[in-house]
């Protein structure tokens, strides 16, 4: 078992290289193919694609696995709405109405 991971660990790391460079270089490349005809940007070079990419990583996929966090959360949830009355799942449900500007206006519910 060992001595598989000395010949898959060097792969891995390659592959892990591989796949950052040839991210890196299809966001310079489509950067630079669109971005300076259409709004008149400057083009940008192989580290800063690799910037933006990572950028792009932190605030549109987060940090950490791809879906496991979000399903940990979902999963609790879940559970504890299963766990809920009735009244306490409407009580919620106006709640969460509310706090988003989904519920009726302030001159509604002053008239009841």
């Amino acid at each position: 078992m060992r001595r598989k991971w000395v010949f898959i660990a060097p792969l891995a790391i390659g592959g892990l290289v591989l796949f950052v460079a040839v991210g890196g270089e299809v966001v310079k490349q489509l950067w630079n193919w669109l971005l300076p005809p259409i709004f008149g940007w400057r083009q940008i070079t192989f580290w800063q694609a690799l910037g933006l990419l990572a950028l792009c990583r932190i605030l549109f996929g987060g940090l950490g696995p791809v879906g496991r966090s979000r399903s940990n959360v979902r999963r609790r949830m879940e559970e504890r709405w299963a766990q809920m009355t009735p009244e306490e799942r409407e009580r919620l449900r106006r709640g969460m109405c509310g706090r988003w500007g989904f519920g009726p206006s302030t001159s509604e519910s002053k008239g009841q």
